[in-house]
């Protein structure tokens, strides 16, 4: 018996409307070996998105298996409430060890959602207890398009409507920077123009508000869910130059962008930043068991110490903080960076998707291609004279899913905004696939 009604039936999947879920018959997915995904039927399909933005190396590494099975073998879980364990303390050095200097602690959570509420919540109380601003620094900033996850902190924080509007009266307020992208921008500016509005506008709202600010927010170099947009060089390192400046804490959020995504193993990297609170999940563990981290810097921690009677401590935690399966998961990844150089792959992956995609630049189609190492964003318009989109109903970034499946290809868009983004170890050639059944599949789906 087909597994594909009782998925139907019985299962609510996430960001998906399951009304035309339902019609489609989707693939249900029982294997995968290396960068491939098997189905039910035994059609396999070539991992475009790796699972979600989260996987690194591949499905069924053995390298990562034998270290959950080890670590089975021992214990899967114990609480880190009043209790360490091994795999979550060793994780936590070799993070210290890797993220740039200055984040010497690490809280662990399972979610990159949560790894950003708890961020919110540390800077909110830190605020409180450091003696830098207290009560008044009641505001957290971000940027216009952003997305942080979907708890009520990371909402709040978020900017796109078709996910968090409804969500309005249980948001708490936040204060919005313009993203610095210029694929679509008001009339009278040229797209220099308005990546230098951006920034002046950045300058005068952190230094405006900087008596209430509790905390500025940002995806660096890409904002991923907003449609793989890349930020300019240089802005980032700019925002940390200006929170500096006036005492103000970045909060990092890297679920998205860290693991090798943008050709380093952290994208802060790139300008020589070091935020006061860094948030990882998704590739943390290579993809394999949710876990997440929020990194602070020792100034950060130090505010939370104190008697006990003080109430000092950060309140906050879940049930299976610092999984040691995840950690030993995220562990054997790390080593894997190492030993399979992966970083090194990274950049011919994206010197491939860059070249491959190169005959799409000019398709009367695709509005845009955005890129920063393995991430990619193709943007398809109904009409490049005005980056006119296609109707909302036609759906055209999904029929570009579709084309892919029937090819062997699994892809999925934002919207009409094509993603690829290959696994950081995924092998050139495999690279090459995925880009030229993009290619078709785009050219299909916008056919007429």
């Amino acid at each position: 018996m087909s597994l594909t009604a009782d998925d139907s039936r019985f299962v609510w999947h996430p960001f998906t409307p399951m009304q035309a879920y339902a019609a489609e018959a989707a693939p249900v997915i029982v294997a995968g070996e290396g960068f491939d995904l098997v189905d039910e039927s035994g059609q396999r399909y070539l991992d475009g998105v790796s699972s979600l933005w989260c996987n690194v190396h591949g499905h069924r590494v053995p390298e990562i298996d034998r270290a959950i099975s080890g670590q089975l073998g021992r214990i899967a879980h114990s609480t880190l409430l009043g209790l360490g364990s091994d795999p979550s303390i060793e994780l936590a050095r070799q993070l210290v060890e890797r993220t740039p200097a200055g984040l010497d602690h690490v809280f662990y959570s399972d979610s990159g959602s949560t790894a950003v509420e708890a961020a919110l919540k540390i800077a909110w109380q830190f605020q409180r207890q450091s003696g830098t601003g207290g009560a008044g620094r009641d505001l957290f900033v971000g940027l216009s398009g952003a997305y942080h996850g979907d708890t009520i902190g990371s909402v709040s924080l978020g900017q796109i409507d078709l996910f968090h509007s409804v969500y309005g009266p249980l948001l708490f307020d936040t204060m919005t920077l313009p993203a610095p992208v210029a694929f679509r921008h008001p009339d009278g500016f040229t797209d220099q123009e308005w990546l230098d509005r951006c920034q002046a506008e950045m300058e005068r709202v952190v230094r405006d508000n900087h008596e209430r600010i509790a905390a500025v927010v940002i995806e660096p170099l890409v904002q991923g869910a907003a449609g793989i947009l890349v930020h300019p060089e240089g802005y980032l390192r700019r925002l940390r130059e200006l929170t500096r400046e006036l005492g103000l804490l970045l909060i990092a959020d890297e679920v998205a962008v860290a693991f090798g995504r943008t050709g380093t193993l952290f994208a802060c990297e790139h300008e020589e930043v070091t935020p006061d609170l860094l948030c990882l999940a998704k590739g943390l563990t290579g993809g394999y068991l949710p876990l997440a981290a929020t990194l602070a810097t020792g100034p950060v921690f130090e505010a939370f110490l104190g008697e006990p009677h003080q109430g000092r401590t950060f309140f906050h935690g879940h049930t299976y903080t610092g999984n040691a399966l995840g950690c030993a998961a995220a562990l054997a990844s790390l080593d894997l960076f190492e030993t399979n150089a992966v970083l090194e792959n990274v950049g011919e992956v994206a010197n491939r998707l860059e070249k491959g995609l190169a005959d799409l630049v000019d398709h009367p189609h695709v509005g845009e291609i955005r890129q920063r190492g393995a991430m990619v964003g193709i943007e398809l318009v109904a009409d490049r004279d005005g980056n006119l989109p296609f109707p909302a109903e036609r759906r055209t970034g999904h029929l570009v899913t579709l084309a892919a499946r029937r090819r062997g290809v699994v892809i999925r868009p934002l919207g009409d905004v094509v993603v690829l983004m290959p696994a950081p170890a995924m092998p050139p050639v495999s690279v090459d696939r995925l880009v030229e059944v993009a290619r078709e599949s785009i050219e299909e789906a916008t056919a007429g």
